[in-house]
């Protein structure tokens, strides 16, 4: 890569003849720039011309193409993306010129397609979701494992209720917030939603964060050695989970809905350990 002169020969910047900088940092630094571009949506030619015209501010293809190491035929389609993307403007001069708009303008723009990619990606996927004639088998227990995994199941199955709700958790580790806020959402709409807890803490943050759920200490439950999840929504779906206490965040969870063995296992949950 031979990097633009501006002082009659020597490389600018303290780079070397290869467009890097002496100790190897501007490399590093433009290689990871140049991985961002792509992860949000770029080719890896636009990202690298993208990134030539911030150290250029105007410049032409073959200016590019020896900063960037773009193949000089390729700087014509890579500027073409930029600016259907809004992220270069384009002097019709002799040579073209090409100049990258301001990096707030970039960010936004970016930040735009990122989002619009991802809205058609799961618009399609709801789609398909919704189309979809087998479904999970609705004899099968499912097995989550993790800490954030689990959580993400616990939500979305909580927000399903549309009776009643009854969570355990004998620690605040295991009650995300948003599983707070979803529980106060579910019982202001009118579900039944109970959190039962021998800790203090957890039932002092749903007293002060969500005064319509009705909280409560177990009743004759020896959960001292038990330190995992409980959720059992409308009894059709029941959640179960364990962490060992030498690493919580390796928390195993099983779930079921609408099935036999859902239904019977929130019976029992219900009848032996809450008296509900």
């Amino acid at each position: 890569m031979n990097p633009i002169r501006t002082d009659g020969g020597a490389p600018r910047g303290g780079e070397n003849e290869d467009g890097a900088g002496s100790d190897g940092s501007a490399t590093n630094g433009e290689h990871e720039a140049v991985e961002s571009l792509e992860a949000l949506g770029l080719s890896n030619y636009a990202a690298r011309v993208f990134v030539a015209l911030q150290k250029l501010g105007v410049g032409t293809a073959k200016q590019i193409h020896e900063l960037a190491n773009v193949p000089r035929s390729q700087v014509y389609g890579a500027a073409e993306e930029l600016e259907s993307l809004g992220l270069v403007e384009l002097q019709q001069s002799t040579p073209k010129r090409y100049r990258p708009v301001g990096l707030d303008a970039a960010r936004r723009r970016l930040a735009e397609e990122l989002k619009s990619e991802a809205d058609r990606a799961f618009d399609y996927l709801e789609a398909a979701r919704r189309q979809r004639t087998s479904g999970e088998t609705r004899d099968d227990v499912w097995t989550v494992r993790g800490r954030e995994p689990a959580s993400n199941r616990l939500i979305e199955l909580t927000e399903q209720a549309q009776e009643r709700v009854i969570f355990a958790a004998p620690d605040t580790d295991l009650v995300p917030t948003e599983l707070v806020a979803v529980l106060a959402e579910r019982a202001d709409a009118g579900v039944t939603v109970r959190v039962v807890s021998e800790s203090a803490a957890v039932r002092t943050r749903f007293e002060k964060a969500a005064a319509s759920v009705a909280v409560s200490e177990p009743l004759d439950v020896p959960t001292a050695d038990f330190n995992g999840r409980v959720l059992l929504v409308d009894r059709r779906v029941v959640f179960l989970s364990v962490a060992p206490p030498s690493n919580p965040t390796e928390e195993t969870a099983i779930w079921s809905a609408d099935t036999a063995m859902a239904d019977m296992l929130s019976r029992i949950i219900e009848e032996t350990l809450f008296n509900y």
